[in-house]
């Protein structure tokens, strides 16, 4: 690796960790915001907490193994693949919170009479089951068979000029496989690329994200035409200006959730479109290593702006996120308050034993 590359890969792994430092500390807030304020448990921020949950595994375990990858240790093949397979999940989790996050207000707007029979906390966390037993089960497909096993170990084989059944014996033959299948982990070794393309990027990130563009477009549309229907009538203090601030709100709401399917697409599409290249193009130059460091960072990046968007955008978050820092620092000054009264106590019992040591031999 020559000093540009080590360079590149030094900022990369810098930016990367400090990344991670701020998605695990900003969703953990978002958590913690719901968990503890009973205003903020209904049924779209139970899907929000899954989303945050996502991005809580993309700072402890995906860009740890994304910095892993870039490295390229050497490390069996299936070890490497799984790693590769963890960021697919993780991501597909976050798709699907996302979808479920769009279709539960939908619901609540579209049928607003019958959203509370039809969408209730258990339901919801079945639902959130269903969807991360399905992410596991997309993610890990390359695990499955849908890889490039017989790929890197043809081309082992065939630079391996020693290695043949003909002239060696069985013992020597497995030896040789077995080092076929110790590769330099990155992602488009051990990835095929039309599983990520086709399978990965079309039918389960591109098509959700359609599909939530819909879902979003619909919701302001039936807010809109609900208020044109009403503005005749008046809004005044009674159940007609009730119903206009609630769907005031709901578009508010729609706006925000909408802004953060938006930045998804904004942060994760040019990973994605780099990917479709060597599909699409093969015979064209791959794309630089700092290009694709950057994609990857750029996508990361998308999970440390999802609590900046709920503070900035949604006031009960905003409150409790306030209430919840204010209670930390607090309990810093308390901790630290408690420290140095412990300290002065220690400093005053250690004067006294001093005295009274003095005092005796003086007796």
């Amino acid at each position: 690796m020559d000093t540009a590359a080590r360079a590149v890969l030094t900022v990369y792994i810098a930016v990367e960790v400090l990344l991670a430092l701020l998605t695990v500390a900003g969703n953990l807030l978002v958590i913690w915001a719901v968990a503890s304020n009973p205003r903020l448990k209904n049924i779209t921020n139970y899907f929000i907490v899954s989303l945050a949950v996502a991005d809580v595994a993309v700072g402890l375990l995906v860009i740890p193994f994304a910095i892993t990858i870039s490295v390229g240790f050497h490390m069996d093949f299936h070890g490497c693949l799984f790693l590769a397979c963890l960021v697919l999940v993780v991501t597909q989790i976050s798709v699907f919170s996302l979808l479920a996050i769009a279709v539960d207000r939908y619901l609540a707007i579209r049928l607003p009479l019958r959203y509370g029979a039809l969408v209730n906390g258990a339901q919801a966390k079945k639902v959130m089951a269903i969807l991360w037993m399905l992410a596991v089960l997309l993610g890990m497909i390359p695990l499955f068979g849908w890889n490039n096993l017989q790929s890197v170990e043809s081309a082992c084989k065939d630079q391996n000029s020693e290695f043949s059944l003909l002239d060696v014996t069985h013992s020597s033959a497995n030896k040789t496989l077995t080092s076929c299948r110790t590769v330099a982990c990155y992602f488009e070794v051990v990835v095929d690329m039309n599983y990520m393309v086709y399978f990965n990027f079309f039918g389960c990130i591109l098509l959700p994200l359609v599909c939530m563009m819909f879902l979003y477009i619909s919701i302001y549309n039936v807010a809109c035409k609900q208020l044109r229907q009403m503005r005749p009538k008046g809004g005044g203090p009674g159940s007609g200006g009730k119903t206009q601030a609630f769907l005031l709100k709901e578009i508010h709401v729609a706006k925000s959730l909408a802004l953060i399917v938006g930045l998804f697409a904004l942060c994760w599409l040019p990973l994605h479109i780099l990917n479709c290249l060597p599909v699409f193009c093969p015979d064209c130059p791959r794309p630089p290593i700092w290009l694709m460091d950057l994609a990857i960072a750029f996508s990361h990046a998308n999970s440390v702006l999802n609590p900046v968007i709920y503070a900035f955008r949604l006031r009960e978050f905003r409150r409790a996120f306030s209430v919840l820092v204010g209670k930390a620092c607090r309990l810093r000054e308390g901790y630290r308050d408690e420290l140095t009264r412990v300290s002065m106590m220690r400093s005053m019992s250690r004067e006294t034993s001093i005295v009274m040591l003095s005092t005796t031999r003086d007796t």
